[in-house]
């Protein structure tokens, strides 16, 4: 298996007396990650324990094998980040501003030149390059923010909250940006409470309750079904006990039952007592879950 991206081993932060993350433990590998919760859940303190802006009070953190407390130069070198609130300079153009932000990154200034030319491309601001930035919409300083995050070909991004503030039009292009990070080979960590952009553009989660972790794991292995469907024609009762002998789980409603199977296949089970009892069928189907279910369950259970 190749080495974890992030590693988190009892990692917690506060501020005074206000405990913002608590014994965070866990490896996060590369890929496209969501990083998910209320506000207030602690999203925005780990990115910044994370980008070394932040000290742990407890634990420690590393990423690419590197510590963000003792490495912390190394590490901000291969990473980009896009903060929550613009905080762009007004009287300076666009073109100005991802040309700065590649010689921050060590860029010589011609090379800077073009590589901000082809970012600004990019994301759909090539013809507004040389506009100040004051002068652009929320939308506008939204991409040129994530162009800054990515103007020196970083390994990994932080993206706290890109979808802040945009309408639906600007939503769904800067969900298309960030998608395209995969085409680069960019690993992305994006911070959001909108649950279906992160279903969207993610494959692992990350969520955080109350400043604790309470999920990491694949996005598959939280939203997969594991619970069939089916909804019969005649006999439900008979169908329902005869899997219940069987060892299922069943929910019954009328003629539609949902059918879950420790260890087993549910699917197959279903099929078989159908047979059996020679009851018809109008429809099978795995029950699907969303991310958002997921969640609010794990609220649920947390509180």
């Amino acid at each position: 298996m190749s080495s974890p991206l992030i590693d988190l081993i009892d990692l917690g932060h506060s501020y005074g007396d206000f405990v913002a993350l608590q014994g965070l433990r866990g490896s996060i590998p590369s890929g496209s990650i969501g990083l998910v919760g209320a506000n207030g859940a602690g999203k925005s303190t780990l990115i910044k324990v994370l980008l070394g802006i932040l000290e742990p009070t407890e634990g420690s953190a590393s990423l690419f094998g590197l510590s963000v407390v003792e490495d912390t130069i190394a590490v901000r070198a291969r990473v980009g980040y896009m903060p929550e609130r613009t905080a762009l300079p007004p009287d300076q153009t666009a073109a100005d501003f991802i040309i700065y932000a590649a010689e921050l990154a060590g860029i010589p200034p011609k090379a800077a030149k073009q590589r901000a030319s082809d970012v600004l491309t990019l994301v759909g601001l090539h013809e507004e390059r040389f506009r100040y930035l004051g002068d652009f919409s929320t939308g506008m300083q939204q991409r040129a923010l994530f162009a800054q995050a990515i103007v020196h070909d970083p390994e990994l991004v932080f993206l706290d909250e890109p979808i802040a503030g945009l309408d639906p039009e600007g939503r769904d292009e800067m969900l298309k940006l960030i998608g395209r990070l995969r085409e680069f080979g960019i690993n992305i960590l994006m911070s959001s409470h909108v649950l279906t952009d992160i279903e969207t553009t993610c494959d692992w989660i990350v969520m955080l309750e109350g400043g604790r972790m309470i999920r990491n794991d694949p996005l598959n292995v939280l939203t997969d079904a594991d619970t069939v469907q089916v909804d019969v024609l005649t006999k439900p009762e008979l169908v329902e006990a005869e899997l219940l002998e069987r060892g299922a789980n069943v929910l019954r409603m009328g003629h539609s039952l949902e059918v879950t199977v420790e260890g087993g296949d549910p699917y197959d089970l279903v099929m078989h007592v159908l047979a059996e009892t020679s009851a018809g069928i109008r429809r099978l189907r795995p029950k699907t879950t969303s991310l958002e279910d997921v969640y609010l369950a794990d609220e649920g259970g947390a509180a």
